[in-house]
């Protein structure tokens, strides 16, 4: 990757009119409707940026939206890519880096997951505190790394606390039931065994997912804070495992997306 590629995508996004937005906000799968709520919006499609890969999978529509929204400037990633894809995680990652050059500071995170505790509910919504890296490989394990951040980014902290404590006192406010926990990231496309489902258990997941953690790592790397939230849409016990329905899945997100959108229009408010 070269700063001159990063550059030549952020000018393409400014010559439309995406200029100096606040805030980034990248959206799960099926979750994609708070796009919908942005005012004046400028629209990019993935296809069109220079040097941006295509999002593949067919409930993640691949688009950048610019516009306003509580009075700030966003733009709005509408898909997102996964390594599963078949991308490398530089790929994967790239968008962040190129809305961090358009201006972001501030980088709001969303998606679908599975709920590995068994005090958590389908439909319920979980604020990341940590997470667990099972995608067997980094976006910053690349040669000119350096040019771009600290090579040995500093992960002690990854999700900032500030946003998060504005998160928990928005849901409290609102009366949103807001589960904290570590999210475990793995590979996909396959969904887990039971066995991996009660090994992601014991190494103390509370949920699991396929995305979010390569594009905190970049964010951290860019020292942009970062705050993410899934939508828990299954139940993963492993004694009591039922087939995968992802139909029902995009379904749960759908129904708890309006929770996550208030909470999201309400942190923009108040940082």
């Amino acid at each position: 990757m070269t700063g001159k590629i990063l550059k030549e995508s952020t000018d393409y996004l400014i010559g439309k009119g995406f200029e100096t937005p606040e805030i980034g906000i990248v959206l799960g799968t099926g979750l994609g409707k708070l796009a919908d709520e942005i005012e004046n919006p400028i629209e990019a499609h993935y296809n069109h940026i220079p040097y941006f890969p295509l999002a593949t999978v067919e409930f993640h529509s691949g688009k950048l939206i610019y516009g306003t929204l509580e009075g700030k400037k966003v733009v709005v990633m509408q898909g997102r890519f996964h390594f599963y894809e078949g991308y490398d995680l530089l790929d994967v990652t790239y968008p962040i880096r190129v809305m961090q050059m358009l201006g972001i500071k501030k980088l709001f995170i969303s998606n679908a997951a599975g709920a590995i505790n068994p005090n958590f509910k389908k439909g319920d919504l979980m604020l990341i505190e940590d997470h667990i890296n099972l995608q067997g490989g980094s976006p910053l394990a690349f040669k000119n790394v350096s040019q771009f951040g600290d090579r040995f980014t500093d992960m002690s902290e990854p999700y900032d606390i500030p946003m998060r404590k504005c998160l928990e006192k928005i849901a409290k406010k609102k009366n949103i039931t807001l589960q904290k926990g570590v999210y475990a990231s793995v590979v996909g496309p396959q969904l887990e065994t039971k066995a991996e489902y009660r090994m992601l258990k014991i190494i103390g997941a509370d949920a699991v997912g396929m995305s979010t953690v390569p594009e905190v790592i970049v964010a951290n790397h860019l020292k942009l804070p970062v705050v993410a939230v899934s939508v828990l849409t299954d139940e993963c016990d492993p004694d009591n495992l039922k087939p995968v329905n992802i139909s029902e899945i995009i379904e749960i997100a759908g129904r708890t997306e309006p929770k996550m959108i208030q909470l999201f229009r309400e942190l923009i408010k108040e940082i």
